[in-house]
């Protein structure tokens, strides 16, 4: 990746301090091209697609359902995804969502959709959608998903991760549609295509096309079973979440899901050298350019980096143990992690064949025992690598402390190349002093 240009040939808002390189085992990889200080920015990325994480028809609210299920699409603006004000006049809606639910309250749609489904946090944001992400078939194709469902294929029925899958396609196909050439970068994205399309890539196929298929797209592509299935394994494998404002529970919810062609070339560490902070509720006075920079994604590292080092970030928060993180990692990425960490929990289980002391020791020296680790390592001179959990040292630096938090410490941007001794936590914002030697 140069400074000019991204690996995809695009013009891009990353900095000259990463570049792509081939690693033997772990595929491309985003490597630091100089020394990086701590803190220091190593790409802002801006997303190419965006949906909503919310149900296209959430069911009443119960125990059962995450916090993310219980919530309408309402609460966001349906372009920049910031919290919306309702009692803020600026707060407009989508004209042809209003139409359209109307007419399905005369015809006796299955849903019954309210006037006004989709919002915007004023007329910029509606203005925008409405060229873009949000276009008169993509109205179409998400109101009639939701509310004209035919028996034999009723996706409301479903499972509710079918639901955000058929937002995903509405967005790709529409992305094919108003911009041929980010559709190009999607397809070149990490996500192989499955010999036989699965059930998923079938069901959805054939729902959308019957449904409401899209206009014919501009280029050499055409809207085939095969290329369905294609897309969906480029969202399992590149989505990145979009996350609401930390709950006092601990509980974190997924607003919206982003393609970001860049940020999807970061392998994945249990002890990451960098993370990433997004800021969809700044302000737009607050943002370089309104309300499509709020959704950038921005990458620090969180410690000193030397050239040529590979740069991680984790896929999900530091603190799961061994078993949870590979389960995770086989799932949703199809690969099993042997970095460090994982090496040594590990033989944790293997050499003591008892996994609840396995899990009691790393919930202790993740959750709990903070002081008592901080006190161990002071008292050697430094962390004992002989011990259960060499990898402490992590954990009480780079690890909030805030209750139910979980989220990683980085410092904040070095300024006039002198470090920040302000650390910044990417899950709940919260700003600390680093008191480290």
């Amino acid at each position: 990746m140069s400074s000019a240009e991204d690996i995809h040939g695009q013009t891009t808002a990353a900095t000259a301090v990463v570049r792509m390189a081939e690693i033997e085992g772990r595929g491309r990889a985003l490597v630091a091209s100089k020394a990086l200080r701590a803190g220091e920015v190593v790409l802002r990325d801006s997303p190419i697609l965006l949906y909503s994480a919310i149900p296209l028809k959430p069911s009443s609210p119960s125990p059962s359902l995450s916090p993310s299920h219980r919530h309408q699409h309402r609460d966001y603006c349906s372009n920049c995804f910031r919290i919306l004000e309702h009692s803020s006049p600026s707060v407009v809606s989508c004209p042809s969502c209003s139409c359209t639910a109307a007419a399905a309250a005369v015809l006796g749609g299955g849903g019954g959709g309210e006037a006004g489904e989709y919002l915007f946090c004023g007329p910029n944001c509606r203005s925008a959608a409405l060229a873009s992400s949000h276009t008169p078939w993509v109205c179409q194709a998400l109101s009639r998903l939701r509310d004209y469902c035919p028996s034999s294929l009723p996706l409301l029925h479903h499972h509710q991760e079918r639901q955000l899958q058929a937002r995903f396609l509405v967005a790709a196909y529409n992305l094919a549609i108003v911009s041929p050439s980010n559709f190009r970068i999607l397809l070149c994205l990490q996500g192989k295509s499955p010999a036989q399309p699965d059930d998923a890539a079938l069901f959805l196929h054939a729902l959308i096309f019957s449904l409401c298929p899209p206009p014919a797209p501009h280029g050499s592509f055409s809207f085939s079973l095969e290329l369905t299935a294609a897309l969906l394994a480029k969202d399992k494998l590149n989505a990145f979440g979009l996350m609401e404002p930390l709950a006092k529970d601990g509980e974190r919810s997924v607003r919206a899901y982003g393609i970001y062609p860049n940020a999807s070339f970061f392998n994945h560490d249990c002890l990451p050298n960098a993370c990433r902070f997004d800021y969809v509720d700044a302000s737009a006075t607050a943002t370089a350019t309104a309300s499509e920079c709020n959704t950038d994604l921005v990458v620090r590292v969180i410690h000193d980096i030397p050239q040529g080092r590979e740069i991680c970030l984790s896929y999900f928060p530091v603190n799961l143990n061994h078993s949870d993180r590979q389960r995770r990692l086989r799932e949703d990425y199809g690969f099993t992690c042997t970095c460090d960490r994982c090496k040594v929990e590990a033989n944790w289980s293997d050499d003591e064949g008892d996994e609840e002391e396995e899990e009691e020791e790393t919930e202790e020296a993740m959750d709990e025992d903070h002081d008592q680790l901080m006190e161990d390592s002071t008292e050697d001179g430094g962390v004992n690598e002989e011990n259960n959990f060499p990898h402490a040292y992590f954990f009480l630096r780079y690890m909030c402390n805030r209750k139910n938090c979980w989220g990683t410490l980085a410092p904040l941007p070095p300024s006039n190349g002198i470090p920040s001794s302000v650390m910044e936590c990417n899950v709940c914002g919260d700003m600390k002093n680093d008191d480290a030697p």
